[in-house]
């Protein structure tokens, strides 16, 4: 994923959005909506749009969780193509202070459920569970 494909800068993350390991800031809302994709992968048939957040000057990588890797895909960016894991770059700041930089892109599912994504950046890792259709029932971090 390019610097190029952020689509907004902020001073911090979007209200209804929280950081994991620092560097990283997900959707909170419990269930995020998914419609027919189009997709011919079928473990892309359903799409659920939601912008992905990063720290600038961040290296992220962020992976769809063992076990999910014939259930699920993530993308963001201008050339989205669905894949089981999205590195972004050290994205500078767009000005002297730190920013949070945006992309537009998603989760691809074959099926709703409760997505679990691997976040790794600056030596932390922590996982996320995104409810991709139906909520993440008993499910800590949904």
């Amino acid at each position: 994923m390019s610097c190029e494909d952020s689509i907004d800068a902020a001073p911090q993350p979007p209200d209804g959005y929280r950081v994991v390991v620092g560097d990283v800031a997900v959707p909170t809302r419990t269930v995020l909506q998914a419609a027919e994709s189009g997709e011919a992968d079928p473990a892309a048939r359903l799409f659920a749009k939601w912008g992905l957040v990063v720290r600038s000057g961040a290296v992220v990588d962020l992976r769809v969780a063992p076990g999910w890797e014939d259930r699920a895909r993530i993308g963001w960016g201008h050339s989205t193509v669905p894949a089981v894991s999205v590195r972004v770059g050290a994205c500078p700041p767009a000005a002297d202070r730190t920013q949070w930089l945006a992309f537009a892109g998603g989760t691809w599912v074959a099926q709703p459920g409760c997505v679990p994504v691997v976040v790794r950046s600056g030596g932390g890792q922590a996982q996320v569970h995104l409810g991709i259709g139906v909520p993440c029932d008993g499910v800590d971090g949904q």
